[in-house]
């Protein structure tokens, strides 16, 4: 029986690579439903080619448009919030895939696992924003989270068959992103165009910012803390420029698991959506004689403070982790729209944490009020 999947975020870099998954084993995987932006064009051809029962989209103005170009084809066309919520519930859907960057799908998601969806999660906000909350509904639940990004698809990977108390710590490995070699002092000059030349992933524009400032990678310590368990003292980042072992895991008798393989998306996107059973692989492949070298390297947390400001607001809980998230979402933002430089982006992020009053145990409401609290500051 085929697994009906519904994608938030179908347009996105992620959501199209979940798209060419599901088109290499259509006898196991069909799109129950999408959710997309405004890119009528693409929308329309990922509807009629994967034939979704239901769709959100934007706003209405996007909806007649894609309607307009659908020439009679059955689907439920919705919008807005109650658009990802339809989407995330869809009742044919047994997982959702969550690739819209942002806290924008929190809610939606929350529902999901509630109606006892799996998920696949692309999207470091969920956990970010929330982690805390929404770990306990997964487990009231009882339904798996996916991890999709490459680093926590590899700590699963390395911690098969293994027991979760033999583990010393995590080590999630990053690329160091564009600005790397870039001196501290020409940062100032930088802007998204440089920042958007991201050297071994192809990814969309936020998280391709977020990897140049190493937030991205604090998130995604935040994330290793709630999918794992592992307390932060324990999870370790290193600058691997190669971006060939995706992370590993060190254990108590001083013995390294590490996942290596090409960076390629759509190996951690099947690994998930196929729910951890190794199926052949359809994309790039590592060869490891055309790889010289593998190197290592602390990360320099003057020049990239927000790995620094995500390991503070993780250990702080309560509301902090959201408003670091909301402030960055915002930064980044502003940065792509060209209204500061590149090194500003810490800066202004600083400046939100630094102002707000932090409520531990927050609920739903409180942690959406404190996302936009930190974006109207930002703004």
């Amino acid at each position: 029986m085929k697994k009906g999947i519904a994608i938030l975020g179908s347009t996105g870099s992620i959501g199209k690579q979940c798209l060419e998954v599901v088109s290499i084993f259509p006898s196991r995987l069909r799109v129950a439903a999408i959710a997309a932006k405004d890119e009528v064009d693409l929308i329309v051809e990922q509807i009629k080619k994967f034939q979704p029962r239901i769709v959100s989209v934007l706003n209405d103005d996007v909806k007649a448009k894609v309607e307009a170009k659908l020439a009679g084809v059955k689907v439920e066309l919705y919008t807005g919030a109650e658009g990802l919520l339809k989407v995330a519930t869809a009742a044919d859907a047994k997982t959702v895939v969550v690739a819209i960057p942002g806290s924008l799908a929190l809610t939606a998601v929350l529902e999901a696992v509630k109606l006892k969806k799996d998920i696949a999660l692309a999207t470091k906000e969920v956990l970010v924003a929330a982690g805390e909350l929404f770990m306990n509904e997964v487990k009231a639940a009882g339904v798996k989270v996916l991890p999709i990004d490459s680093e926590h698809s590899a700590i699963a990977q390395c911690l098969r068959g293994e027991d979760k108390k033999t583990v010393k710590k995590l080590i999630l490995t990053a690329s160091g992103g564009p600005f790397l070699k870039t001196p501290v002092e020409k940062l100032t000059q930088m802007t998204a165009k440089e920042a958007l030349k991201h050297p071994t992933w192809k990814m969309g524009p936020k998280i391709t910012i977020d990897s140049a400032t190493l937030m991205n990678k604090g998130f995604e310590v935040i994330e290793a803390h709630f999918l794992f368990g592992i307390d932060y003292a324990n999870i370790e980042v290193v600058i691997h420029p190669e971006s060939i072992i995706h992370s590993l895991v060190e254990f108590i008798d001083g013995s390294v698991k590490a996942q290596l393989g090409a960076p390629d998306m759509r190996v951690p996107i099947q690994y998930a959506l196929l729910e951890e059973e190794r199926q052949a692989n359809h994309w790039g492949r590592l060869d490891l004689t055309k790889t010289p070298q593998l190197t290592f390297a602390k990360p320099d947390l003057t020049k990239f403070p927000c790995l620094q400001y995500a390991y503070d607001a993780g250990k702080a809980k309560g509301t902090l982790p959201a408003v670091l998230n909301a402030a960055n979402e915002e930064a980044v933002s502003q940065f792509l729209k060209g209204k500061f430089n590149y090194d500003q982006i810490a800066v202004k992020i600083k400046a939100v944490l630094d102002q707000h009053q932090n409520k531990l145990t927050p609920g739903l409401g409180e942690i959406m009020e404190a996302d936009e609290l930190a974006r109207s500051l930002l703004r």
